[in-house]
């Protein structure tokens, strides 16, 4: 009996014509990524699927391996049903091994319930019809099936102290959202800290921050701002964001003092003690 192996993604698949199309071409990743303007990390990336090149990109991939047009063709067909600046992102989420991610003033999208998701959705759209809002309520929240393995990936959730005064969708809304993230902790599903007001100036005060590790690749950083979001795959850059995320971490409250400090707001929201 053969051994079954996983069905490859749409991204996979491109990625692994990808790095057969470069080998037969007799080029490195070096080689590749110094003709298509781009690092060796970033083409193993592409390679693994964990990472789609953009339009320029994919032209110039295609310049260097003489595939006319191949990949830039290809890629118009990996459509995606999140925004632009989040497509990567919600792809490496579900491959990676270790999240650990820092929210400034909302709960992040994986730990969103539908209540809380909603109301983000109505906050900022002047017009809007239900069924648009209902839509993306689904594609929000379906990203939390990432973590319905009890084990992968680590998840590691800082929170600003202001995720948790702040009240989105009313009392009821945020006492349930609370609720839900303390669950979790208590179940041991994350690992949670909470930066409190009196901590004052910290290292991640300006920004939201996701760190993501792999098993078999380096690992990447992003950061997140109004309709627009930056995915840094550079080693360097990498290696700072994880410095403000440990330095952030160290003077955060430990994970029963932040456990018990959520538990103690979904009760002072419920009861309109805010």
């Amino acid at each position: 009996m053969g051994t079954s192996r996983k069905p490859r993604t749409p991204r996979e698949k491109y990625g692994e014509e990808l790095r057969l199309r470069r080998t037969g071409a007799g080029l490195t990743q070096e080689a590749l990524g110094d003709q298509v303007v781009c690092s060796p990390t970033l083409i193993s990336h592409f390679e693994a699927g964990r990472r789609l090149p953009n339009p320029d990109d994919a032209q110039r991939v295609d310049r260097a391996l003489g595939t006319d047009g191949f990949f830039a063709r290809w890629l118009e067909d990996l459509e995606t049903k999140y925004a632009d600046h989040f497509a990567v992102m919600a792809e490496l989420e579900r491959q990676a091994a270790l999240i650990q991610q820092f929210a400034l003033s909302l709960v992040p999208g994986l730990l969103q319930t539908d209540d809380y998701a909603r109301a983000l959705f109505r906050a900022y759209r002047p017009n809007h019809r239900q069924e648009d809002i209902d839509r993306d309520v689904v594609i929000r929240t379906e990203r939390a099936h990432i973590l319905d393995d009890p084990l992968n990936p680590v998840l590691w959730t800082m929170l600003d102290e202001a995720v948790l005064r702040r009240q989105v969708g009313g009392p009821q809304v945020m006492a349930e959202q609370l609720r839900k993230i303390a669950v979790m902790a208590e179940a041991g599903r994350l690992r949670l800290h909470v930066l409190p007001f009196g901590v004052g100036a910290h290292s991640l005060q300006q920004s939201l921050l996701s760190l993501l590790g792999f098993q078999d690749s380096a690992p990447v950083a992003y950061v997140e701002g109004f309709l627009t979001g930056h995915l840094m795959d550079d080693p360097a850059l990498v290696r700072t964001s994880q410095t403000a995320y440990d330095l952030a971490l160290s003077d955060a409250m430990s994970h029963r003092d932040s456990l018990a400090l959520v538990r103690a707001a979904a009760e002072e929201h419920e009861h309109g003690q805010q």
